[in-house]
């Protein structure tokens, strides 16, 4: 079982967040980590204002950052007998868009390496941005996941063939 109160930061995590994402005008990473994540009491106001169901809790979502419009990214925690960084690593946008951006921490930081964040990958067909290698995050990704090395574009896929009813299944949430 998942405990639903651990709210400390992987080392990965914490590693990779100290790292500072390049907005570049917007040309680059649109994220800014939290310093931990939300409590169980934040989580779950924003996921039922998010969803406009009163009757949720946030249990299932640990948030470690957001993007400028206020969209974030969290680790979902679908996978009952997995640890956090075995979860996948999910983007919930401010104006609804949904993805499933990694299969795992792991995964994540590849992408991260692959110039993406949360946003940029789960709008990875916006046809106005390109991704920018990104040696810092590479760096951490090499100390915490060298076995699991691979372009961002494949993180994003695997993610998406994994979960594909991650939207319909928000969306059921929603009232």
């Amino acid at each position: 079982m998942i405990p639903t109160d651990d709210r400390q930061f992987p080392a990965a995590l914490a590693a990779a967040l100290a790292v500072p994402f390049d907005y570049n005008d917007g040309a680059g990473v649109d994220f800014e980590g939290f310093p931990a994540f939300l409590s169980a009491e934040e989580t779950t106001d924003w996921f039922r204002a998010w969803t406009g169901n009163a009757e949720l809790s946030g249990d299932l979502f640990r948030v470690f950052g957001q993007d400028g419009s206020g969209g974030y990214a969290a680790f979902w925690l679908i996978r009952p007998s997995c640890l956090l960084v075995d979860q996948p690593v999910v983007y919930l946008g401010s104006e609804g868009e949904t993805g499933v951006v990694a299969r795992d921490l792991g995964a994540f930081l590849w992408l991260l390496a692959g110039g993406f964040g949360p946003c940029e990958a789960a709008n990875s067909g916006e046809p106005d941005w390109t991704p920018s290698l990104n040696l810092d995050f590479g760096a951490v990704a090499e100390r915490f996941a060298a076995d699991r090395q691979q372009p961002a574009a494949v993180v994003i896929e695997q993610a998406t063939r994994e979960f594909p009813d991650f939207d319909d299944t928000l969306m059921e949430l929603c009232r």
